[in-house]
């Protein structure tokens, strides 16, 4: 089975989610993408961090309306989701097409 394109740090699925909740976004406010999710402050830094590090996601902080953290894909980030979830596809396409 093909697995090119699938990319070993998204494919935890908090951070699949948390690539996913951004990629229709220029950005978004932690507290909003904690909500979704449904996970606490530490867990989202955590895996943010490691997001952040690999380059996938930017994050900064704002004061002009309190303390308020921002995140947002990069570019890469974006490519490399785009082609993890084209291998997710193509590995359901032969699940599902294998079936019958």
């Amino acid at each position: 089975m093909d697995t090119a394109g699938l990319d070993r740090l998204i494919l935890e699925p908090t951070r699949l989610r948390i690539c996913g909740f951004l990629a229709p976004l220029e950005e978004a406010d932690f507290g909003a993408l904690r909500d979704d999710l449904d996970v606490s402050e530490s867990a989202l830094s955590k895996h943010m961090a490691r997001l952040e590090a690999a380059g996938y996601v930017s994050t900064r902080k704002d004061t002009f309306d309190g303390r308020r953290s921002w995140a947002g894909l990069t570019g890469p980030g974006r490519r490399v989701l785009a082609a993890h979830v084209e291998a997710l596809q193509r590995i359901a396409g032969v699940a599902v097409g294998g079936a019958g």
